[in-house]
């Protein structure tokens, strides 16, 4: 030991070694000196954003801060007898080795990552190193550091899906571009076919291709459509919001689907259930009915039925849409709401993805349940009209 070391711990060594000389009265002042002592280092302890626990091998928590105790949910007078590997399922069996010291060696510091679920979702980063108290039984302890990465895991994934979001909408915007050229140069011809069989002496013939031609020339306009509509679902646009009464603009949905519905011997059930109106950009509204309910006609055989109701709150107007398809697998559904997942087969995987951009730019919410051999329920959730003042104003 070093002489500075030695005059740092002399003036405590020398109390210590004297405790059973000192009367009752700097006995006292000694405990109190320790109290106050003991009290300034919780106290700064306490003021620190990060968890600080004490814990043994048998992972029991001796001392825990302020910051530990909110993010494993426990009152300080609840940590009596609580062990860390209860609080956190899993993390004992994490650790492996880190804690066997069977052969005396100081236990490696080891650092973790992992999810609690109460008292709320977050995610912590945890840093574990192992100390020895002199004297102290049982002599090994481990100083567990707990620090809540949530915002910083939140943000790292939103920036990653924007860049992926913002890639995938180049990349669309492109393909349909690149599209739009041989469909002009179709139309172009086909108009050109359309003058010359109008020379031509009216026969049967020609009155079957004039046919033909003018089928190709509408199929042409409805891709076009197609492609403009697509263009403007996947650009980031702000939405034009109005007064909307959702029933009247899903209906108007299911109108136009009408012939594939019955095509495919799909019934509709809707609880006509009258539902105030909401701020919502008609058009973009469409865009998502659409892509939800073609979603649910597809995952469904003849003879099936969608489901529609509808409900509010103080705060919100939901639309529930229920098929009575296949269902999704839990390890798919997670993932629908990425870019080019999907589980049908040829589908692109963006219609989940931009129905959640479009609900989201509403203040809205799409929410998913499904169970495999069931079907699938798709809550869409919107902000009331006079909340969204509220909010909006507030």
């Amino acid at each position: 030991m070093s002489k500075s070391a030695g005059k740092k711990n002399s003036s405590l060594d020398r109390v210590l070694g004297r405790l059973d000389t000192l009367d009752s009265v700097n006995l006292a002042n000694l405990v109190q000196r320790l109290a106050r002592e003991r009290g300034v280092f919780e106290e700064i302890f306490n003021t620190l954003q990060e968890g600080i626990l004490v814990v043994r091998d048998d992972g029991a928590i001796e001392y825990a801060n302020t910051a530990a105790q909110r993010l494993i949910g426990l009152g300080g007078d609840e940590l009596a007898g609580q062990t860390l590997w209860r609080l956190v399922p899993g993390l004992h069996t994490s650790l492996g080795a880190a804690l066997d010291d069977e052969s005396g060696t100081a236990a490696p510091v080891v650092a973790r990552e992992f999810e609690l679920t109460y008292p709320e979702p977050r995610m912590v980063r945890l840093y574990m190193v192992p100390f020895r108290a002199a004297g102290a039984t049982p002599a090994r302890r481990f100083a567990v550091i707990l620090t809540d990465v949530t915002k910083d895991k939140q943000t790292t994934a939103a920036r990653i899906e924007d860049e992926r979001t913002s890639s995938i909408h180049l990349l669309a915007a492109g393909v349909a571009h690149e599209l739009g050229n041989p469909l002009n140069s179709l139309t172009i011809h086909l108009q050109l076919m359309e003058r010359k069989l109008k020379k031509l002496k009216a026969t049967k013939d020609a009155d079957s291709l004039a046919e033909s031609v003018r089928v190709c020339r509408d199929e042409v306009t409805r891709l076009d459509g197609i492609i403009t509509h697509f263009l403007e679902a996947i650009r980031p646009r702000p939405p034009d919001l109005a007064e909307t009464d959702l029933n009247e603009v899903l209906a108007e949905v299911l109108r136009f689907q009408q012939r594939e519905l019955a095509d495919r011997g799909i019934a509709v059930e809707a609880e006509a259930t009258e539902l105030p109106r909401v701020l919502a950009d008609r058009n973009q509204l469409k865009q998502v009915f659409f892509n939800v309910t073609k979603n649910a006609m597809e995952a469904m055989r003849p003879g099936g039925k969608l489901k529609i109701k509808s409900r509010a709150d103080d705060d919100s107007v939901f639309l529930l849409l229920a098929d009575s398809g296949s269902g999704i697998k839990s390890e798919d559904l997670v993932r629908l709401f990425q870019p080019y997942q999907t589980t049908k087969t040829g589908g692109h995987g963006l219609g989940l993805m931009i129905a959640q951009r479009i609900m989201r730019d509403h203040g809205g919410q799409i929410g998913l349940e499904s169970k495999e051999g069931v079907g699938t329920i798709v809550t869409l959730q919107f902000p009331r009209k006079d909340r969204r003042v509220r909010m909006l104003g507030g």
